[in-house]
C-alpha cells in the first residue's frame, strides 16, 4: 500500500469522503489516505494527526515526498487534538482502531470542542461496531452508510455518520446497533460470513461460561439474545 494504491479498507473510506473536503485523518499512520485524497485531486486540505513519533515521521516524509507540505499538514498530537479551528475541517476520518478508542476520540474531540458536531464522521472500526454506533445516537448524529468489506481474511466495518438536528432525534433499535441498520438489511455475503463466524464465537463463550463455578447470569442471558439475533439473520 502506498499514496498512489491504497488498500481496499482505506479506498473505501475515501470513497465517502467528500469532494472538496477539509478532513481531518486522525491515526494517519504513513498519512496515505489523505495523500491520496489530495493527489486525486477530491480534497482542498487536510489534517494528518498521529500521536506515535515514528508513524509521525512517516508522515511527514510522504508529504513531503509529494510536495504537499502546503496542503496536507501533519501534527505530532491526541486525536483530535491534532485540529484546530482555523482548519475548517468538514470531514473527520478514523479508521484502524477498535471501537472504544474511536469513541474515546470523538468523545474528548467533542469535550475539547475540536470536534463541533456539524462534521461528516467516516469510522472503520476494527471490533466495537456497536459502541461506535451508540455513540453517533447518543450525539445526534444519523448512520447514513455503512459498508462491510473483507481484506487479508479480516472483516471490516465501515460506519459514516451525519449530524442529526437534536429536535429530530433518531433511535436505532438494539439489533440495528448491534449488526447495523444498513448492514442488517442488506445482508450481503460478507456480512453472513461475520455473522457465521460471530455465531461459532459466542457458542463457544457461551459453553465456557455456562461450565463456570457460578455462571454470570446476565452475560449468559446477554449472550443468549445476541445468539438468537443472529440465527434470525443467517439463511
Amino acid at each position: 500500500m502506498n499514496e498512489h494504491g491504497l488498500s481496499h479498507r482505506l479506498a473505501q473510506v475515501g470513497a465517502e469522503v467528500p469532494e472538496g473536503a477539509r478532513l481531518a485523518d486522525i491515526g494517519s499512520d504513513h498519512a496515505y489516505l489523505p495523500v491520496a485524497l489530495m493527489l486525486a485531486g477530491k480534497i482542498d486540505y487536510a489534517v494528518a494527526g498521529e500521536v506515535v513519533k515514528g508513524p509521525f515521521a512517516s508522515a511527514c516524509k510522504q508529504v513531503a515526498k509529494n510536495g504537499l507540505a502546503e496542503k496536507v499538514v501533519v501534527r505530532l498530537a491526541d486525536g483530535l487534538d491534532a485540529v484546530v479551528a482555523e482548519d475548517a475541517i468538514d470531514t473527520v476520518t478514523i479508521a484502524g482502531m477498535g471501537g472504544t478508542l474511536i469513541t474515546s476520540i470523538l468523545e474528548k474531540g467533542r469535550q475539547g470542542q475540536r470536534l463541533r458536531g456539524d462534521e461528516r464522521l467516516i469510522l472503520q472500526p476494527n471490533v466495537g461496531e456497536r459502541n461506535v454506533r451508540q455513540w453517533l445516537q447518543d450525539n445526534h448524529y444519523q448512520i447514513v452508510a455503512e459498508h462491510i468489506l473483507e481484506e487479508n481474511d479480516k472483516i471490516y466495518e465501515i460506519i459514516v455518520g451525519m449530524p442529526q438536528p437534536p429536535q429530530q432525534p433518531l433511535s436505532y433499535s438494539e439489533k440495528e446497533l448491534f449488526f447495523g441498520p444498513f448492514l442488517g438489511v442488506e445482508k450481503n455475503p460478507i456480512f453472513i460470513k461475520k455473522w457465521q463466524r460471530e455465531q461459532k464465537n459466542r457458542l463457544r463463550v457461551l459453553d465456557q461460561l455456562q461450565q463456570a463455578e457460578n455462571p454470570p447470569r446476565e452475560k449468559i442471558a446477554e449472550i443468549r439474545q445476541q445468539l438468537a439475533w443472529i440465527e434470525e439473520v443467517l439463511p
